[in-house]
C-alpha cells in the first residue's frame, strides 16, 4: 500500500495533516491576569472612584481636602515614622543575618533551616503575633512587665521588627550570594584590606539591592493592619488604624468616604515606593547576571 501524500507547490513547506493551531504565548498568563484584575486592579479602581465622591454620592473632588487636614497629616506622619523605624532596623539586622547565612555552607542544613524559618516568620503577624508579644513583654507579661509596650512608635516597632528581619533575609540573601569569590580574591591580591573591599567593591554592588529591600520593608510595614489593630484598637496612630475606625464606628459616626480618601493616599505612597524599588532592583540586576 502506498501512503497518500499531499502535493505542494515547489519551494513551499509541506502541510502536515492534523497539525494543531498554535496558541498565543500570552494565553498562559490569563489566569494570573484575571486574578490581578479581580483582586488588585478592580478594588484599586473602586477606591480611586469613590475617593472623588462626597458622602451623598455625587462626584466632587473637594473630598480630597481631607488629605490636607492636620489630623490626617498626623496619621501619615505616624505611618512614616513607624515604617522608617522598622524598615531601617529590619534592613540592618536582616542584612547582617543574611551575610552570616551566606558565609556558611551553601548546601548545609543550617542555611536551609534559616531560610525555612525566615519564610515562616516573614508571614507570621496579625492577632497571633500581637498576642504573643502581649503575653511575653506586655503589662502583665510572663517574661517582663514592659510599660513602654504601649508607647508609639517604639512599642509596636518591636513587634513589626519581628517579621521585618526575616523578610529582609529572604529578599537580600540572593544579592549577597551574587558576590563572587573571585572579586574578593582579586581585591586581596592587589593589597586592599577588608574595609577597602567593602568600601569600593562589595558595598557599591550591594547598595542598590539593600536600599531596594529596605523600600520593600517600608511598604510592608505601611500595609500591615491586623497587628497594630490587635495591639491598639481605640487610638489611631497610623493610616490603616484610621481607615478601620472610619468604617467601623461603634457610635454611628462611620465615614466610608474618608476611608476611601485615606486609602487613596496610601495607594499613592505605595506606588511611589514600589517605583523606587523597581528602579533599584533593575540596577542591582545588572551585576547579578
Amino acid at each position: 500500500m502506498v501512503a497518500a501524500t499531499a502535493t505542494t507547490p515547489a519551494g513551499a513547506r509541506p502541510v502536515r495533516a492534523g497539525r494543531r493551531p498554535r496558541l498565543p504565548a500570552w494565553l498562559g498568563t490569563t489566569p494570573f491576569l484575571a486574578y490581578v484584575g479581580i483582586f488588585l486592579l478592580l478594588p484599586t479602581g473602586l477606591i480611586v472612584f469613590n475617593a472623588f465622591r462626597n458622602p451623598s454620592g455625587a462626584l466632587n473632588a473637594s473630598s480630597l481636602k481631607v488629605l490636607f487636614s492636620s489630623a490626617v497629616r498626623s496619621y501619615f506622619t505616624g505611618s512614616f515614622e513607624l515604617c522608617l523605624l522598622t524598615s531601617a532596623t529590619g534592613a540592618v539586622l536582616g542584612a547582617i543575618l543574611a551575610y552570616a547565612i551566606a558565609s556558611g555552607d551553601p548546601d548545609g542544613a543550617v542555611r536551609r533551616l534559616y531560610i525555612a524559618v525566615s519564610g515562616v516568620l516573614a508571614q507570621f503577624g496579625g492577632v497571633t503575633l500581637a498576642f504573643a508579644f502581649l503575653v511575653l513583654i506586655g503589662p502583665i507579661g510572663l517574661l517582663m512587665h514592659a510599660s513602654w509596650f504601649y508607647t508609639f512608635p517604639w512599642g509596636i516597632a518591636v513587634i513589626y521588627t519581628y517579621f521585618q528581619v526575616p523578610l529582609m533575609v529572604l529578599v537580600f540573601l540572593p544579592a549577597i550570594d551574587g558576590l563572587k569569590v573571585q572579586w574578593r580574591e582579586a581585591s586581596e591580591s592587589l593589597g586592599s584590606s577588608a574595609w577597602q573591599y567593602w568600601r569600593y567593591v562589595g558595598g557599591p554592588l550591594l547598595a542598590p539591592a539593600f536600599f531596594g529591600a529596605a523600600l520593600l520593608l517600608f511598604a510592608n510595614a505601611l500595609s500591615a493592619f491586623a497587628t497594630i489593630v490587635a495591639w491598639e484598637n481605640q487610638i489611631a496612630y497610623i493610616v490603616p488604624q484610621q481607615i478601620y475606625l472610619a468604617i467601623n464606628s461603634e457610635v454611628g459616626l462611620s465615614n466610608v468616604n474618608e476611608a476611601d480618601v485615606l486609602a487613596l493616599g496610601m495607594i499613592i505612597m505605595v506606588a511611589i515606593i514600589m517605583t523606587g524599588y523597581t528602579l533599584l532592583q533593575r540596577r542591582a540586576a545588572r551585576w547579578l547576571r
